[in-house]
């Protein structure tokens, strides 16, 4: 399961077995709930035919009359439709042809004037859905009777084409999900084309063939190509850097091997020792300035720490509380989630440390701060707009910028250097952001700092 397209495949062939099945119990509940009221329907009607078709007896029972039933399965035997009277004691009055050499089961005496479905069975295992209807008959003498109407039905045919409709919808959409497969298959390949690309590409640098990717990629892995130009570039500018630095060292280490020669062969010179530990302290800080030299001059900014925000905030706000425990400042946190901080942490715990700790050095009881992307950045970018607020006494506006320079302080009773809104501002221009010193809805000052994405050209 290393591939790509593989996991892809696979994450949309469970998927589309879920859905699937889901439809499928669906439709099933829907087409059996349906065909089961069908039944239902059927097993009414032919109820109330038998009804119409009762009459009074010589012996004052009611009797069914072969010629006046409507249904002809009735007299059909092994039609698998069966209907019976009875008495109110349970004794049968009379029973259809269908049912000759079948018990069809008594089943539950049903309240007087109510419908009642049943699933039974006959002595063989014949599944059956019946139909009671218990009446009070008035004879024309006024006698009441009462007399349970009872039909039943066979469901072999029903649960078979219940079962014909389980195997079509399983089939159809089997084919279905196959064919989504397969055309997703193909448009996976399509679609992984120019990642394909990429290695091809990316193979052929190693061996030689290339110096850097092509620019044609689509939008989607443009920034990808073009970062990876990038890195590829600062390698191989640092690989010429490194070399140059050897080829530098190597001729500059010419000289002090070339004098410590000359000395081996005078070395019975009372100061001999002392000339041969100069060029050996020649020697190093020769090695230690030109391996100094790269470093110093690369600027590897492709690779940037991403910063949890959030995480850190929370623990710059752990600690202040136990600073100002006895001020007890209340936070008001509104951090966008997910937001990240690309850059170093410490320049990130300086900015929000910094303003975090004037505030809660200023503030009368309440302090807030706001960290949301700059506009056209992502939260998991570069670029944010961190905005800190309290409700103390303010900056005045002709001391605002005053304060950004080291050492300055507008009231010298209060414990501090001068330095904290200076190096706010220092780390925000090196970033290539900007600080503006405003006044808060809190009453107190509002310092915000805003950095915008970091853009490569």
């Amino acid at each position: 399961m290393n591939s790509l397209s593989s996991r892809l495949l696979v994450s949309v062939s469970v998927l589309l077995l879920f859905f699937f099945g889901a439809t499928i119990v669906v439709l099933d509940s829907a087409f059996t709930r349906a065909g089961e009221q069908s039944q239902r329907d059927i097993l009414d009607g032919h109820l109330v035919g038998l009804l119409a078709a009762a009459e009074e007896g010589d012996s004052h029972d009611l009797v069914l009359p072969p010629y006046r039933l409507r249904e002809p399965r009735f007299d059909r035997i092994g039609s698998g439709l069966y209907g019976e009277l009875r008495d109110g004691g349970g004794e049968i009055l009379w029973r259809s042809d269908s049912a000759l050499g079948l018990e069809i089961p008594e089943g539950i005496f049903p309240e007087l004037g109510n419908h009642l479905f049943l699933r039974e069975a006959l002595a063989d295992g014949t599944p059956l859905l019946t139909l009671s209807l218990a009446v009070e008959w008035e004879f024309e003498d006024g006698v009441l009777k009462t007399y349970v109407f009872k039909v039943a039905e066979s469901l072999d045919s029903y649960n078979a084409q219940i079962a014909k409709f389980r195997g079509q919808l399983f089939g159809w959409f089997a084919a279905v999900a196959l064919t989504m497969l397969l055309a997703f298959s193909m448009l996976l390949r399509s679609l992984l084309k120019p990642l394909r690309r990429i290695e091809a590409e990316i193979t052929e640098i190693e061996e030689g063939d290339r110096v850097s990717l092509s620019t044609t990629f689509p939008t989607e892995l443009a920034g990808v190509a073009r970062n990876m130009n990038l890195l590829i570039d600062s390698e191989r500018a640092r690989s010429d850097r490194y070399r140059y630095t050897l080829d530098n060292l190597a001729h500059s280490l010419k000289t002090p091997l070339a004098a410590m020669r000359a000395l081996l062969n005078d070395r019975r010179r009372e100061s001999f020792g002392e000339r041969f530990n100069e060029q050996i302290d020649r020697m190093d800080e020769i090695v230690r300035y030109q391996l100094r030299k790269p470093a110093a001059s690369a600027a590897d900014k492709l690779v940037l720490t991403p910063v949890p925000v959030e995480q850190e905030i929370d623990r710059l706000i752990g600690g202040l509380r136990k600073v100002y425990r006895d001020k007890r400042p209340e936070f008001d946190v509104r951090i966008e989630k997910g937001m990240q901080f690309r850059g170093d942490t410490g320049d990130f715990l300086e900015l929000a440390g910094n303003l975090l700790d004037n505030a809660c050095k200023w503030c009368e009881r309440s302090v807030r701060i706001g960290i949301v992307p700059s506009a056209g950045a992502r939260a998991s970018a570069s670029g944010m707009v961190l905005t800190v607020s309290d409700d103390g006494p303010g900056i005045p506006e002709d001391a605002a910028s005053a304060l950004l320079q080291r050492g300055m302080r507008l009231d010298e009773s209060t414990p501090g250097h001068g330095i904290g809104l200076a190096v706010v501002n220092d780390i925000a221009r090196s970033y290539g952001g900007r600080l503006k010193i405003g006044r808060s809805d809190l009453g107190g000052a509002e310092i915000r700092v805003s950095i915008p994405p970091i853009s490569r050209s």
